[in-house]
């Protein structure tokens, strides 16, 4: 998916009067364009917002579920997908708009940890909990 389409395979949805995405395997293949943006670009995005965005933790647990050669590519897909419209510059709301703009990225990281649950392991969130004890150390 390119960053104009990569919208597409999200389905938004109303629970609760509270608006939140759902990321499904078909919805979202396996994109070799998406991991090579993401394995490009997800450490510079992160590292630049970290602490400053609550679901940092959840995003890098993902990204490490998705390199991880265990993981299913229905899985990589779906992890893939919502990191590549993390750090895409193109969003539904521009990340620049204080408050409002890492909603949408919170609604898909969100969704894709959902979808992904059963392949994000206690060691992908025991490396996302490094990230943030090193970057503390510093």
């Amino acid at each position: 998916m390119d960053d104009m389409n990569l919208a597409e395979g999200i389905s938004m949805k109303k629970d609760d009067d509270k608006h939140t995405a759902e990321l499904t395997a078909e919805k979202f293949p396996y994109s070799k364009e998406n991991e090579e943006m993401v394995t490009k670009n997800f450490w510079a995005k992160t590292k630049k917002f970290a602490g400053k965005i609550p679901f940092t933790k959840d995003a890098i647990a993902m990204y490490y579920c998705a390199v991880d050669a265990k993981t299913p590519l229905w899985a990589k897909g779906i992890a893939f997908g919502a990191l590549a419209y993390f750090i895409s510059p193109i969003d539904a709301i521009p990340d620049a708009l204080l408050g409002l703009g890492f909603t949408d990225d919170a609604a898909i990281i969100a969704a894709g940890i959902k979808a992904i649950s059963g392949q994000v392991t206690d060691e992908h969130k025991e490396k996302a909990e490094a990230f943030f004890n090193v970057d503390n150390k510093k």
